[in-house]
């Protein structure tokens, strides 16, 4: 016959193998946790973008770009357009920004961080 010690020990050493199990699946699972890509913002084609030029109305610039994000109560001539894109898990989210500045009805400049000077329209186009 066995010895009921030894048959509680049994039961305590399987007890604590199924608990360490348990734990180790959460664990686990834990980090199958599905991430949403998150977008806010106005979408910035790059062809929208290259099309943007000084001088256009305010209504060509709400067809090619849409509404800005931020309207800015305080300087009617500024219109902000952001764009920020995390997939799932990636690390370093797409962010973009430009800003249209207009004199009167027309865009007088554009400011695009991140994009050399040379590509950013400062002026009117040359006839």
């Amino acid at each position: 016959m066995s010895s009921p010690c030894l048959h509680r020990g049994f039961a305590a050493t399987a007890t604590s193998i199924a608990t360490a199990l348990g734990v180790s699946l959460l664990l686990a699972a834990s980090g199958c946790v599905y991430r949403i890509n998150i977008q806010q913002g106005n979408y910035l084609e790059p062809a929208a973008l290259e099309q943007l030029a000084v001088g256009m109305t305010r209504s060509q610039v709400r067809y090619l770009l849409g509404t800005p994000m931020l309207p800015d109560a305080f300087d009617r001539d500024r219109w902000d357009y952001l764009f920020y894109f995390k997939r799932g898990r990636m690390r370093d989210p797409e962010q973009r920004r430009v800003t249209v500045f207009f004199d009167g009805d027309k865009v007088a400049r554009i400011d695009r961080p991140g994009v050399e000077t040379s590509k950013v329209a400062t002026a009117a186009p040359e006839n």
